[in-house]
């Protein structure tokens, strides 16, 4: 019960930040990205302290982990594999050009005798 008023506690105090964007209209760009911010991070602050919150930075923080395991393309092959996107993109390309063109001269010109001039 207590995480679920702090994680409402959280969600008014993003709210009341991105309210006071909007009655701060008078003020400086700044201070109205301020109160945005601020609200965020206050908001961020008390949901860290709910079991959710604490779940997520678990959870973070073995994305890390698991990210630096993951054994990267070199440079080489990352060039030789977007060439072969490339080349594969230019002869779909190709291949539905000729594709429409042979479908509009079958349907025009054979069947529905439509000769362009």
């Amino acid at each position: 019960m207590a995480d679920n008023a702090k994680f409402a506690l959280a969600v008014l105090l993003v709210i009341a930040g991105l309210s006071g964007f909007y009655l701060l209209g008078e003020q400086p760009l700044i201070v109205r990205v301020l109160s945005v911010l601020a609200g965020i991070g206050a908001g961020a602050a008390v949901a860290w302290f709910t079991a959710p919150g604490q779940r997520f930075a678990v959870f973070g923080q073995e994305t890390v982990v698991e990210t630096k395991k993951v054994v990267w393309p070199s440079r080489k092959e990352t060039m030789q594999t977007t060439g072969i996107v490339f080349a594969f993109v230019v002869v779909m390309a190709v291949f539905l050009w000729l594709t429409d063109k042979s479908l509009e001269w079958i349907l025009y010109d054979l069947v529905l005798g439509w000769r362009k001039s």
